[in-house]
């Protein structure tokens, strides 16, 4: 479901302090200003929240890679034709996913990211080609398990690896 901005969210810990901020006092905020939309999973039964995710808009460009030439490879690993080398590719951004410690470990992670997927590629929301991420490095695995690679052979933050999904992946 579609967090609106009336919407509270009154109990919510994955075990990461900024992810629980973000839900619990911020997301609503967000999503009024058009900063970013979030989602939530929650418990049929009980009504519990199991986990939620922010998107926004983004784009794969030149200035995501150390030089040209590096973004040049990407674009010809993905297959785009010469008439489709563009500067910039449009993406969504999953700026936050949060799964509630007593939910871990259901796969509700990997749940929500099929359900992202298929609202861009399926039921093609919005034109975009990719699914970006800053990935804490804790879990750049859980990415990887879900089909995400490293944008860029280098990555300078010590806290994050920016990573992407390229949506074509799923015509395969």
């Amino acid at each position: 479901m579609r967090l609106r901005s009336t919407y509270s969210i009154k109990e919510f810990d994955c075990g990461d302090k900024d992810l629980n901020d973000f839900i619990l006092n911020r997301a609503t905020l967000f999503d009024k200003y058009r900063l970013s939309v979030s989602y939530a999973c929650s418990d049929a039964d009980s009504g519990q929240l199991l986990a939620y995710c922010s998107l926004a808009n983004d784009k794969v460009a030149v200035t995501d890679f150390k030089d040209k030439t590096e973004f040049n490879r990407f674009r010809k690993k993905q297959g785009f034709p010469n008439e489709k080398r563009l500067k910039s590719y449009p993406a969504i951004k999953l700026c936050r996913l949060g799964v509630d410690e007593r939910a871990k470990g259901h796969q509700i992670g990997t749940t929500v990211l099929d359900y992202i997927k298929s609202m861009f590629f399926f039921e093609n929301k919005a034109g975009c080609r990719f699914l970006t991420v800053d990935a804490y490095l804790k879990a750049v695995p859980f990415y990887q398990k879900n089909g995400f690679r490293f944008m860029n052979s280098e990555d300078d933050d010590p806290h994050t690896r920016l990573m992407y999904f390229d949506l074509m992946d799923l015509e395969a």
